[in-house]
């Protein structure tokens, strides 16, 4: 930090300082600082990645952090130690902008970032002020650049490419700024951006950020934004997607794409999604994820709402735990019921779930049709129900967010007009549905 009034650091510098709690205990060591582009201000500063035990490096947010001074960084303590994953928006000083040229915007060439300053506001947040840059002057035959010219300190705003291209910054602000914003609406969005455009934003978004947007785009869109990608990239995306939903994409994806795909996903993810495109769309099997809630009858009730809080599931999917026979992975050992969350809520947390199953064990064949599957699921008034083989032994569930999608228009994403109501989705739809079916079995 400066010895002026103003508090200062440079992330160059503070690379390799300790991390101590407040009781002068080391928990870490800094390895980056987080900032976020903004449009019309200095980028902020939104924490620091530093190393924990076994090379972790993990995300310490700046309001965890009490003081930043030569040699040391004093923390509240308190550190999360997920891996730090970048998330859309940020950019890392030492990884993204250090070494990157930039053109001085008083027309006297270009240079290369040596350091970046960052001062702390009024408000207590800290925003790059400065930059420490080697100009890049032309010597030698055929005037070839030779990058070690003088060193100068500038302000942050009398430089242009600091955060990359006009388009790249560009992408990289409209991420930004629709950090907040639910899949649905940001797909909205999406929608009405250009081919160029789309893919642009996309490469901006996190791979999990990106997968759920997806699932909310109408099928022309989805494909060209995954084929657009590089294919590495969107096997990385349909990796982290439900496995019905990556279906879904590898679906509507042309055959020799889609195998390239598959065989770049990780095994396990893939064979999920092989799976489920061995069955028609428009089937429990097609309609499917292949991983709900599993357990075994002899798990606690308190087991079973932890893995409710802490996993990322959906709603319809979170409402339901199925219990079974060993193996509990699709397909897994005989089902032998099921209990809904309501009902754990109700039971003590060391009693068994094998002892409270639901008396009603409805179940559907992968083969049953939509109309099949709605009927069971009204009948029942279920918002998930389990899909199993004729040996009994749970393949999957169907969700009624899988139903719905599958009973609305192919372009309801694209209608302006306000989607019908469920009441009329049931008349209309389901009608149609079981006219279809009716025609097949015919």
């Amino acid at each position: 930090m400066s010895s002026s009034a103003q508090p200062r650091f440079y992330p160059a510098r503070l690379t390799g300082t300790t991390v101590f709690d407040p009781l002068g205990d080391v928990v870490a060591t800094v390895r980056d600082v987080v900032v976020v582009p903004q449009a019309r201000e200095p980028a902020r500063a939104v924490g620091l990645v530093v190393e924990v035990a076994a090379k972790r490096r993990v995300f310490l947010p700046v309001t965890r952090v009490t003081a930043i001074s030569p040699g040391q960084v004093i923390s509240t303590g308190v550190l999360n130690v997920r891996r730090f994953e970048k998330r859309t928006g940020e950019l890392l000083v030492i990884g993204d902008l250090l070494d990157r040229a930039v053109t001085l915007s008083d027309g006297s060439g270009e240079a290369t970032v040596l350091d970046i300053a960052l001062d702390q506001d009024r408000h207590k947040d800290w925003t790059i002020s400065r930059l420490h840059l080697r100009r890049r002057r032309r010597g030698g035959p055929l005037g070839r650049l030779v990058s070690r010219g003088e060193t100068i300190t500038v302000p942050e705003a009398e430089v242009d490419g600091l955060y990359g291209t006009q388009e790249e910054q560009s992408a990289h602000l409209l991420a930004a700024s629709y950090q907040d914003l639910n899949p649905a609406d940001l797909g909205e969005i999406i929608q009405e951006l250009d081919s160029k455009r789309r893919i642009e934003l996309a490469g901006e978004l996190a791979d999990d950020r990106l997968a759920d947007v997806l699932g909310e785009l109408p099928e022309d869109v989805r494909v060209e934004v995954v084929t657009g990608l590089d294919s590495a990239r969107a096997a990385d995306v349909l990796d982290v997607m439900d496995p019905d939903d990556a279906a879904d994409i590898v679906g509507e994806l042309p055959e020799q794409v889609a195998a390239q795909l598959l065989d770049l996903m990780a095994p396990e993810e893939a064979e999920d999604v092989r799976r489920l495109l061995a069955y028609d769309e428009y089937t429990a099997g097609g309609m499917m994820t292949t991983e709900p809630l599993v357990v075994a009858p002899e798990t606690p009730v308190a087991h079973c709402l932890a893995m409710i809080s802490r996993e990322a599931l959906h709603a319809a999917l979170a409402s339901t735990v199925h219990v079974c026979r060993s193996p509990l992975e699709t397909p897994t050992g005989r089902l032998l019921g099921i209990v809904h969350f309501q009902q754990l809520l109700r039971e003590r947390p060391d009693r068994p779930v094998g002892e409270i199953l639901d008396a009603d064990k409805v179940a559907v064949p992968p083969t049953a049709p939509l109309s099949g599957v709605t009927r069971e699921m009204a009948t029942y008034n279920l918002v998930s129900i389990p899909v199993i083989d004729e040996d009994g032994r749970l393949l999957g569930a169907v969700t009624v967010d899988d139903v719905l999608d599958h009973m609305l228009p192919d372009d309801w994403r694209e209608q302006d007009e306000p989607v019908p109501t469920t009441g009329q989705i049931d008349l209309s739809q389901i009608a149609r549905a079981t006219a279809r079916d009716d025609a097949k079995e015919g």
